[in-house]
């Protein structure tokens, strides 16, 4: 099931985790939400607007589950989480080939220099990916271009 099939939603915080979580905190936030909102562990004495929420929640957290249990699936949301956050921050200074940019072998990544002395960087694995790139520095951005 790949991301962009999805509504965008925030997984991490209907997982209630934070972004950085490892996948065995996210794993045990997910056991114990799955557990609380189950629709086996629901009392029948509820409203059944109740059951309907629970049941809802219960479908969201296995959702993002699905999404941040599996490191190709969270890889591919953290790296469009990446860029929805770039393209909220600025409009876009330039558009850039990676053949253009300096290739630094002690990191294994891709760099440029911005105008204002700061750096765009990404790594070999990123730039499949990634299509906007920040300054490490100001807020200008770049978009790379993918040859095709």
């Amino acid at each position: 099931m790949a991301c962009e099939e999805l509504p965008r939603k925030d997984w991490y915080s209907i997982l209630g985790a934070d972004p950085s979580a490892s996948i065995s905190d996210l794993k045990q936030k997910y056991q114990k939400l799955i557990l609380m909102y189950h629709p086996d562990k629901q009392r029948t004495d509820v409203p059944a607007g109740t059951v309907e929420e629970c049941i809802q929640k219960f479908i969201e957290i296995d959702q993002a589950w699905k999404i941040l249990g599996n490191e190709e699936t969270k890889k591919e949301y953290d790296l469009q989480r990446h860029e929805d956050d770039l393209s909220n921050m600025g409009p876009v200074d330039a558009q850039i080939h990676l053949e253009e940019m300096s290739w630094n072998e002690d990191d294994h990544s891709f760099s440029l220099s911005c105008r204002c002395g700061g750096t765009y960087s990404v790594s070999k694995d990123e730039a499949e990916d990634v299509t906007l790139i920040a300054c490490d520095t100001c807020s200008l951005i770049i978009e790379l271009l993918h040859s095709r």
